[in-house]
């Protein structure tokens, strides 16, 4: 999730197990530890613009990596903190609130390296969305909360309120799923593959993506808190296939890795840009749940085949997209059209 939530969480959760005199001190150590799994982002390269995707939420985000980034957290905090708290106090904070940074990205749908070494999966449980203010104001009251009071009761009522919001949206989200699978049946296909995630900051609006015959469909259905659903059809494009639409690059080309980098990363959901030729997008996300234009994609230049890929967000902040989205958010679209 965002960065002021993944510090939140870790503020709380190292407040969980402070004592009175010791909260404020957890309490700035667990938000400082929550953070720092997502330093992964900064890892980049110049001339290689896909290595960040790669190794964001990577073996920093892993099960077997919290330890490890709890005792970076201690280091880095240790010269502060050593006339203040006991080592093994300043070591628990550190743990407390790192250790559910990868947990938290795994239920957003971008995907994390939780089981690495062992796997390179990208677990993704599409249950919240990777900003969601409710959730966020959830952890922040619960801070402040226990920033004042100072009883560890706080937190553990917060992050049992927290947890009882993931499994609102694990709700949603099967509500979301069952309609999906509705509509693909009532348009006689087969789901290859079949992805409902939840729209940005909201538990309420979910898109829908399937592959059928080779076609990418985009849908999104707005599930409302007593299960009433509502379905808004989109648009659907041509599933890439290097055989198909690239039949001449090189195996050994860096463009050719790069575009299986590419496809790997964006789970085969990958087409060509309706509105841009050149740009290869993964259509698991847009701007708007209906549609078919990517929010970020690679450009695919044939002429130089030994050149990495271009990597670039193509975000449409246009009042008239806005709009739209509230539109479907809030049920307002009749006919089920936005």
């Amino acid at each position: 999730m965002d960065i002021l939530t993944q510090s939140l969480l870790g503020g709380v959760l190292a407040q969980s197990v402070a004592g009175r005199d010791e909260n404020r001190r957890a309490a700035l150590v667990g938000m400082v530890a929550g953070l720092l799994a997502d330093a992964d982002i900064l890892i980049s390269s110049s001339s290689d613009p896909l290595l960040n995707i790669e190794y964001h939420r990577h073996f920093s985000h892993s099960l077997l990596f919290i330890p490890f980034g709890a005792a970076i957290a201690f280091l880095l905090f240790w010269p502060f903190m050593r006339r203040r708290l006991s080592p093994q106090r300043l070591y628990i904070y550190c743990l407390s609130g790192y250790s559910m940074s990868g947990l938290l990205d795994a239920c957003t749908s971008y995907g994390t390296h939780l089981l690495w070494p062992f796997s390179n999966e990208r677990v993704a449980w599409n249950i919240i969305s990777i900003i969601d203010p409710v959730f966020t104001l959830l952890l922040l009251v619960t801070l402040l909360l226990g920033l004042r009071i100072k009883l560890w009761r706080i937190a553990i009522t917060g992050l049992a309120v927290s947890l009882a919001y993931l499994g609102l949206g694990f709700v949603q989200l099967h509500r979301a799923q069952d309609t999906a699978h509705t509509l693909v049946s009532a348009r006689q296909h087969t789901a290859e593959q079949l992805l409902v995630k939840p729209t940005l900051g909201n538990l309420l609006l979910w898109r829908s993506i399937y592959i059928h015959d080779d076609r990418i469909y985009v849908d999104a259905v707005r599930v409302g808190i007593f299960g009433n659903s509502q379905l808004y059809e989109g648009e659907s494009v041509i599933r890439f296939k290097q055989e198909r639409d690239l039949p001449d690059l090189e195996v050994s080309s860096a463009l050719h890795d790069d575009i299986r980098r590419f496809v790997t990363f964006s789970d085969g959901f990958v087409a060509f840009d309706p509105g841009q030729e050149k740009v290869l997008g993964d259509i698991r996300y847009s701007m708007l749940p209906t549609s078919a234009k990517p929010l970020w994609g690679i450009v695919i230049n044939r002429e130089q085949p030994q050149e990495h890929a271009d990597y670039y967000f193509f975000r449409d902040a246009r009042r008239t997209v806005r709009q739209t989205f509230i539109n479907m958010l809030l049920g307002n679209c009749p006919d089920a059209e936005c």
